[in-house]
């Protein structure tokens, strides 16, 4: 009877789970339940990072694109300033020809002009006139090449006098470009070395009239 009574209570004794293991099966399953919602915490982290990245990178985009769109500002122009913009360059072709003509008139003072040569064929003839009938040669060398030579620095200096003050209104006036100004003083000078040369000329300061005698 015994052996009977320890063979059915064997078997029992063995499926009982004791105290300590059933603690150990509860915090294996805690543990476990701990690590998914840490990994599911990381998983939405890094989810809500790149949707982050994502929409910063397209409104990124669509930034630089609004602004590609729009007008440059330099495009938009004042109406006053593009009806100004005409008037200074108006000025500066004005002062540009201005100070060239200076130039020119100088440069013609110094070599002669066509007024200037009619000019002195005709006081030749009027000397000639008056100097047929009874004239002595020095009256016929001053009415006939004296008052030419004259007439001839007389015109020439005229012009030089127009190139100098051309010349000089231009240099005057402020905001003119480097060219042009550099014009301007070519022009002053050779209508200052003419109005010089024509001075002595007609005063006789450099050649004098020959005499009859000579």
């Amino acid at each position: 009877m015994d052996i009977e009574t320890t063979e059915k209570t064997g078997p029992a004794e063995r499926t009982e789970p004791t105290g300590q293991d059933g603690k150990d099966g509860q915090d294996g399953k805690d543990g476990g339940a701990a690590r998914a919602t840490t990994t599911g915490d990381r998983d939405g982290d890094r989810a809500g990072d790149r949707d982050g990245d994502l929409d910063g990178d397209r409104a990124g985009h669509l930034d630089g694109r609004h602004l590609s769109d729009e007008p440059d500002a330099d495009l938009d122009a004042d109406p006053d300033d593009d009806e100004a913009a005409p008037a200074g360059t108006d000025t500066g072709v004005g002062a540009g020809a201005a100070a060239v003509v200076s130039a020119a008139l100088g440069a013609v003072a110094l070599t002669g002009t066509w007024a200037g040569k009619v000019v002195s064929e005709r006081e030749t003839l009027v000397g000639q006139i008056k100097t047929s009938g009874s004239g002595t040669p020095t009256q016929q060398i001053s009415e006939i090449y004296g008052d030419a030579w004259h007439s001839t620095a007389l015109v020439n200096g005229v012009f030089a006098l127009i190139a100098l003050i051309v010349a000089v209104a231009v240099l005057v006036l402020p905001g003119r470009p480097t060219w042009v100004r550099a014009v301007a003083v070519a022009g002053a000078v050779l209508g200052g070395l003419g109005l010089l040369l024509s001075a002595g000329t007609y005063f006789d300061l450099f050649l004098s009239l020959p005499t009859a005698g000579s």
